[in-house]
């Protein structure tokens, strides 16, 4: 019974998406894309709100499979409790048709049975129509009456004060409605999926916006491979949906692009920049930016993560939350640079002894260095709203703050290794290879904020000290780059 199953919910929704994903996935796994840790990251948080959902309906039975192969287990399982009379179950398991779909919770009331879906993100969308469409064709098919079916979500609003408010932190949205209105779309739907893994070969699908809508595919490495380096799907700043209108045309290459392909001032110096090897650098542009600011200095950058459940008082779901930052400081152009770092323990609010730390090391007067101030006025912002006790003392340092990023945005200085990019992590190697974010076991924002989200549950105190190291090396080298990239652009003239 395990291999008897030909789909699942979650490859019939690959299957909405793209035949070839449906396929590949299939018969060819072999051939997917390794797994990035923020994507397992990701599918963890939401095994986590999951388990965290079942306590909305306390004293059910888990019939989770011991296994992804076991499934058979957990459909006798979730027959045999339904037999006994259990109201309540978590991740039961049903199969119609040889399709095969995973219940979250499923409650039995005296009229019916109601089922619960529950996502980590904040709203409903149609995938998790789509999702729950075919729970219900299953489910309903096997002759159980579903009363209704909900998704259960994060509510973004929610404020923790105090102890975690589950029934505050989760919406509970019906979507029967829009699931009835799907069950003839849902049949049809399998019965050309079947088809479609009945063939002798893998469908002809070429790529198109379906690669990441509503999800970044896991075959891209492999439908792809036919896209050459500086290519149309390079260029910074136009959509997507026109990149693909390009590539139908037969405009793949940067070198095919013509001038009545309508492109922007930047996209056609990123362009230029790659064909002709073009470099600009506005000296007086660079010098009128450079005489904004003065020593000292202080080069700063913050680190933040995400929580999708509030762990801290005054905050929400899938707040910012910052934990370390990294300052380098100068005197002077001549003086010797000195760097301080900070990360906090896990196991506290992180904002309190990261804004009490900050506001030493920063002291009253010299400029604020950052790269995409933004991002660092935001943090610091919320910090004020959540803790008005530092609100006067983070005021003070607003007028501080000047943007290094602002040179390479306005394109004052541009080389072509940037590809259109004013990011720093193709700023810095354009301007100072020597310095680089390659081979670093942390090299992201993205991986840095997981990182040290995953220090809240590990135990292992070699492997904390570790996580712990390679988040300051990269913080570090962050506000090393400001530095260095600051110096270059001071030899401009």
């Amino acid at each position: 019974m395990a291999s008897s199953h030909i789909l699942s919910k979650s490859t019939f929704l690959k299957g909405l998406q793209c035949d070839k994903h449906l396929y590949l996935y299939k018969n060819n796994k072999e051939l997917l894309d390794p797994l990035s840790e923020m994507q397992q990251a990701i599918f963890s948080r939401g095994t986590d709100v999951g388990i965290l959902a079942q306590q909305l309906f306390p004293g059910g039975i888990d019939a989770a499979p011991p296994s992804p192969t076991k499934f058979d287990e957990s459909i006798k399982l979730t027959e045999e409790l339904i037999k006994k009379g259990e109201q309540i179950i978590y991740e039961a398991s049903f199969m119609f048709e040889q399709v095969l779909a995973a219940a979250d919770i499923v409650v039995k009331e005296q009229d019916g049975w109601k089922i619960y879906e529950v996502k980590s993100s904040t709203a409903v969308n149609e995938v998790h129509i789509n999702d729950a469409a075919v729970q219900y064709w299953i489910v309903s098919n096997l002759g159980y009456k579903v009363k209704d079916i909900s998704i259960v979500h994060i509510n973004n609003q929610y404020v923790r004060k105090g102890e975690l408010d589950l029934n505050s932190l989760f919406n509970i949205e019906s979507v029967l409605k829009f699931v009835l209105e799907k069950q003839k779309f849902v049949a049809d739907e399998v019965a050309r999926q079947k088809r479609v893994l009945n063939k002798k070969s893998i469908p002809k699908v070429d790529i198109g916006m379906h690669c990441t809508d509503p999800y970044p595919c896991g075959f891209i490495g492999y439908c792809w491979k036919h896209i050459p380096e500086n290519s149309v799907f390079d260029i910074s700043g136009m959509h997507l949906k026109k990149k693909f209108e390009l590539y139908e045309k037969g405009i793949i290459k940067l070198s095919d692009i013509t001038s009545d392909v309508g492109i922007n001032k930047n996209q056609q110096l990123q362009i230029q920049g790659v064909l002709t090897n073009k470099t600009i650098i506005d000296k007086e542009a660079i010098k009128e930016f450079l005489s904004t600011i003065s020593y000292p200095m202080y080069f700063v950058d913050f680190e933040s993560f995400q929580p999708p459940v509030p762990l801290y008082e005054n905050s929400k779901p899938y707040q910012q939350i910052p934990f370390q930052y990294s300052v380098h400081y100068k005197k002077s152009p001549d003086s010797e640079l000195h760097h301080c770092e900070f990360i906090a323990e896990p196991d506290t609010d992180p904002r309190i002894p990261f804004i009490e730390n900050l506001l030493k090391v920063l002291g009253n007067k010299g400029d604020i260095i950052v790269y995409n101030k933004s991002f660092e006025i935001t943090r610091l912002k919320e910090i004020q709203r959540d803790l008005p006790k530092y609100a006067k003392q983070i005021e003070k340092l607003f007028d501080r703050v000047i943007d290094l990023m602002l040179p390479f945005q306005k394109r004052y200085y541009y080389l072509p290794e940037m590809k259109g990019s004013y990011s720093i992590k193709y700023v810095l190697p354009a301007l100072v290879p020597e310095l680089s974010y390659d081979n670093m076991a942390i090299a992201d924002g993205g991986t840095a904020s997981l990182a040290y989200e995953s220090l809240l549950t590990l135990d292992d105190f070699i492997k904390i000290n570790e996580i712990k190291k390679q988040l300051l090396e990269y913080c570090k080298l962050d506000t090393l780059a400001m530095v260095r990239i600051l110096e270059r652009l001071e030899k401009v003239y």
